[in-house]
């Protein structure tokens, strides 16, 4: 199911999603949605997490009645669902539906260690 980058990207996304849950819980729905961006960008290289990240954005958009968002996660999560084993994500987008979702961005320098961190063989 996980293969070696899912497997050693995984705390880091948890940890983005565990952020995003907690700022659910305080009412910040902004913030939320930030470290799902975050989580995003981390797991896109996955199968699984581009997924999940993408299911966890459309219950956001749900939660918050964000039509817009709900048929654009709709989109990205069938997208995810068949274009990421190819590798064919643009890199460093945050994953919502204000920016292109064919749109390559730049990454975070710290999101960037963490990647390579996690491609390495190392």
């Amino acid at each position: 199911m996980f293969n070696c980058y899912s497997k050693k990207i995984a705390p880091y996304v948890k940890t983005e999603l565990e952020l995003a849950a907690n700022a659910s819980k305080a009412g910040n729905i902004e913030l939320e949605f930030q470290y799902l961006e975050n989580a995003h960008v981390l797991g896109q290289a996955s199968t699984y997490w581009h997924i999940k990240v993408h299911v966890l954005m459309m219950f956001w958009a749900v939660r918050n009645l964000k039509l817009k968002e709900i048929i654009g996660q709709v989109f990205r999560i069938v997208g995810a669902s068949t274009k990421t084993v190819f590798g064919l994500v643009p890199q460093g987008n945050t994953g919502g539906t204000n920016v292109n979702p064919f749109k390559s961005m730049p990454i975070k320098p710290e999101h960037q260690l963490i990647i390579k961190k996690a491609k390495s063989n190392v």
